[in-house]
């Protein structure tokens, strides 16, 4: 009944109990999205590699196309781009690259809004990219398809933005506890990187969510750690040092992961010249060349990075693993690939660890500990680096690992890693994508807030040659005091006013007199603009609200008014 669904709906907007059932819900969607999207990768790895997990095959052959060998990675990439570039590029733009920074933006800038579609084509996207090779992990991918799920159970709520914020943080640590079985790590990403705030009422709906997709995950995948370690520990306490020494290292290599990550990225926009979408497909080629090089580097790589942590791997190549993997990882995001960036950095955090610790052991034989140990402290630190999440470093790789005995050492490495990081660099590997793109989100008040959120829809455009009359007509219509003119491929071309209608009417002009004779162009602000620097302009206008244009500044987008600009500002619980 219709009557009782709205009923249910209010009720759910106006008791703060309400939210326990969404928030179990998003849950619940999150953990079973995690569980069919890692099937999937499953699906699309085995068929475009023939294997499991291709990156610990060595060169294998491909056994659905032997006669291929092993240089069918040369077109795995290009298969995988060739299916999933043409999709992101029509359905949802939003689900190239890591993810991560689309939902931190929509939770600061957009009231947490995310099309729902991004779910669907972030799965299929990632998945395939991952499973045709893309060095990059599906932690990124989850995070914004269990954040799109929370978006859309908020929408379909009616719930204010408020509540959607934390219907998308709540979807966002769903997806973390379900895909790496860490269920606390979920709720401390959620909150430090997503919402980017601690309150009690957010930890509590954001637990509910992140518990209920860990049991979900667990039912179906097994409650198995990610990495199943002999214990742990500090042998001697001069070792503290050598871990402070391994957090600055880790700092270090965490911003150049960064740096070649968007260098990488911006080489691929200044040589590509054709259509993004034929992007993934054409890059694939160059993919698939350091696939056949290295082809550990095949997916996300977990197998590899176990057998690094346990010493499993010659110091020599663990470096040539950590390089491959950042570059591997740059090239899949810079062709257009769809995948996260927070598993290449535990990957590149072990790579640096057991070589440390190995390189130690080798000068000081049997005083610095199992070279393992620093293997799990560099996963952390190396993602602190990158991140600056120190809380979210330190609590996933105890839930990794279940090793309390290097909980202070690792620690210590996380705290010194995040120091260096911030002393080294502005931004980290997500907020670096944000900052490109102008925002900033440290910014609050009218400052970050841009004018595309505070628009609202043009109103009736009028087309040239518009008679007076009809203006007027057309104006009484949609009740509006000023009207956009709009030519026939959309560009905008000035506005027309009420008073210079009726000043023309007024004077007897003929009523089929064109409306360029009226015709004005009051200041236009464009879409990426932020409301400190819309609102003089608002305020010295007449009243009749100003046009959004795109950022080319020739096609209409919207209209702000001076009760938009207040509505976003303060927007209703």
């Amino acid at each position: 009944m219709p009557f009782a669904d709205e009923g249910l709906r209010a009720g759910l907007r106006r008791a703060e109990a309400g939210m326990l059932l969404p928030a179990l819900l998003v849950g619940a969607g999150a953990g079973l999205g995690a569980v069919a999207f890692r099937w999937l990768i499953e699906v699309v790895t085995l068929v475009l590699s023939g294997h499991d997990d291709y990156s610990s095959a060595g060169h294998a052959d491909n056994p659905y196309v032997p006669w291929l060998g092993p240089y069918f990675v040369l077109l795995a990439p290009v298969v995988a781009g060739a299916i999933y570039g043409p999709l992101v590029y029509r359905y949802a733009k939003e689900a190239r690259g890591h993810g991560v920074p689309e939902v931190m933006y929509a939770v600061a800038r957009t009231g947490g809004r995310i099309p729902a579609r991004v779910a669907v084509v972030k799965s299929v996207a990632s998945a395939l990219c991952i499973g045709g090779g893309g060095s990059v992990g599906r932690e990124g991918p989850i995070v914004q398809i269990g954040s799109a799920l929370g978006s859309t159970a908020g929408s379909i709520l009616r719930m204010g933005e408020d509540r959607v914020r934390l219907l998308v943080a709540c979807g966002a640590a769903g997806g973390i506890a379900a895909t790496f079985n860490a269920p606390l790590a979920g709720v401390f990403f959620a909150m430090e990187l997503i919402l980017r705030d601690f309150t009690a009422r957010g930890f509590a709906f954001v637990a509910v969510s992140s518990v209920t997709a860990a049991v979900i995950g667990r039912s179906v995948l097994g409650d198995e750690r990610f990495l199943d370690l002999a214990p742990l520990g500090v042998e001697h306490l001069a070792s503290y040092a050598l871990y402070v020494l391994l957090g600055a290292l880790a700092g270090i290599v965490g911003v150049v992961f960064t740096k070649v990550l968007y260098g990488v990225e911006d080489i691929c926009d200044a040589v590509w010249r054709g259509p993004e979408w034929l992007r993934p497909a054409a890059g694939g080629i160059l993919l698939g060349a350091i696939l056949l090089a290295l082809p550990e580097m095949y997916g996300v790589g977990y197998p590899v990075l176990g057998k690094a942590a346990v010493g499993g791997y010659a110091v020599g190549f663990l470096l040539v693993l950590l390089v491959g993997k950042i570059i591997a990882c740059s090239v899949t995001i810079g062709i257009g690939g769809s995948g996260g960036v927070f598993a290449p950095s535990l990957f590149v955090g072990s790579m640096l660890g057991s070589a440390f610790g190995q390189t130690l052991d080798h000068a000081v034989p049997g005083l610095t500990g199992s070279a393992t140990t620093y293997a799990v402290i560099g996963m952390g630190a190396v993602f602190a680096g990158s991140a600056r999440a120190p809380i979210t470093a330190v609590v996933i790789i105890y839930e990794l690992t279940g090793e309390y005995g290097i909980i202070l050492p690792l620690m210590a490495a996380v705290a010194i890693a995040t120091g260096v990081s911030h002393v080294l660099s502005r931004d980290t590997v997500y907020t670096t994508k944000l900052r490109r793109r102008g925002v900033d989100l440290d910014l609050t008040g009218p400052a970050a807030v841009e004018v595309r959120t505070a628009m609202g829809p043009p109103p009736a455009e009028l087309a040239p040659g518009t008679g007076l009359r009809a203006a007027v007509t057309a104006m009484i219509e949609v009740g509006a005091g000023r009207l956009p003119v709009v030519d026939g491929n959309g560009r905008y071309e000035g506005s027309v006013g009420a008073l210079a209608l009726s000043r023309a009417l007024h004077e007897g002009r003929p009523e089929g007199e064109p409306i360029e004779t009226v015709r004005d162009r009051p200041p236009a602000l464009l879409a990426g603009q932020s409301l400190e620097e819309a609102l003089p302009l608002l305020a010295a206008s007449d009243g009749d609200g100003l046009p959004v244009l795109d950022e080319g500044g020739h096609h209409l987008l919207g209209w702000i008014t001076h009760r938009s600009a207040l509505a976003a500002l303060h927007p209703p619980a």
